[in-house]
C-alpha cells in the first residue's frame, strides 16, 4: 500500500495516446495518458470510461456536440457512445475503466495498446 504521485508518473513518459496503468481499483484500472492532436473515433460497447484532466485542456468529440474540459474537470463517456478525444496542446489525463478495456475500443489499429505498461 504505497501512495502514488500522479505528477511523477506523468514525468516517466513523453509519448501521446499510450496509456499506462498506475493502480488497480476493484475490477478497474487507473491509467495515465498524455494527449496531443486527435485520437480515433471509437466506442466501448459494454463499459463507461472516465476522463479526469490533470493538466491542460482537451476536447471530447461526440457525434451530438463536443465537450471542452479543463484542469480538474471530469467527463464520463457512457458505454456505447462514440467519442474522439483531442487536445491542441499537451494534456494530461487520468482514466478509470474496467480492466482489459482497449484504449481504442471497437477500433483496432496502430494506436491500440492491448497490454498497457505498469508504471
Amino acid at each position: 500500500m504505497d501512495k502514488i504521485n500522479l505528477l511523477s508518473k506523468f514525468d516517466q513518459f513523453t509519448d501521446h495516446f499510450h496509456p499506462r496503468v498506475v493502480a488497480d481499483l476493484n475490477d478497474h484500472e487507473i491509467k495515465v495518458v498524455k494527449l496531443v492532436g486527435e485520437f480515433v473515433w471509437h466506442h466501448h460497447e459494454d463499459v463507461d470510461e472516465m476522463f479526469l484532466v490533470v493538466k491542460g485542456r482537451m476536447r471530447m468529440g461526440l457525434r451530438t456536440g463536443d465537450v471542452e474540459l479543463s484542469e480538474g474537470e471530469i467527463f464520463v463517456v457512457p458505454k456505447g457512445v462514440e467519442h474522439k478525444p483531442s487536445a491542441e496542446e499537451e494534456c494530461w489525463i487520468v482514466l478509470i475503466e474496467p480492466k482489459g478495456t482497449l484504449n481504442t475500443g471497437n477500433v483496432v489499429g496502430e494506436r491500440t495498446v492491448a497490454a498497457p505498461e505498469r508504471i
